[in-house]
């Protein structure tokens, strides 16, 4: 059985398919054996006002697609131009690596998998930041 292994701490919610689900009081671990099953952490979940930045921007619509707040279909095209906008920046080895799959994973419809590989980005787009010259 292959699938998403969700390990839950207690009281940790998880948004599956538009449904917030709370685990109880013990740690929990979930399989979700539904390939195409929207899924949100939400202790990973960007709040819209932290997305102020190019790859939060990014993030935050691929968690909209989970969410069910935008159609994938039709931010499918917007989202790989925004990801390939980033690897104007991101010329690293691993940066290229992370936009690689997140490319993969909007064109094969799995935006939890393409969330996953540019939230990898952030520490280092928070390292250019804070160096950028004022």
């Amino acid at each position: 059985m292959s699938g998403l292994v969700l390990k839950l701490a207690p009281k940790e919610r998880v948004l599956v398919n538009g449904a917030v689900i709370e685990n109880g009081d013990r740690r929990s671990r979930l399989s979700i054996v539904t390939p195409d099953a929207n899924i949100l952490r939400l202790r990973d979940a960007i709040p819209p006002e932290e997305a102020n930045t190019p790859v939060r921007r990014v993030c935050y619509a691929a968690q909209l697609v989970l969410t069910g707040d935008i159609d994938a279909d039709e931010d499918r095209m917007p989202m790989l131009r925004r990801i390939e906008e980033l690897s104007q920046v991101f010329t690293d080895t691993d940066s290229r690596a992370a936009l690689a799959e997140a490319t993969d994973a909007v064109l094969s419809n799995n935006h939890y998998r393409c969330l996953k590989a540019l939230r990898a980005l952030l520490p280092r787009e928070d390292r250019l930041i804070a160096i950028r010259p004022s």
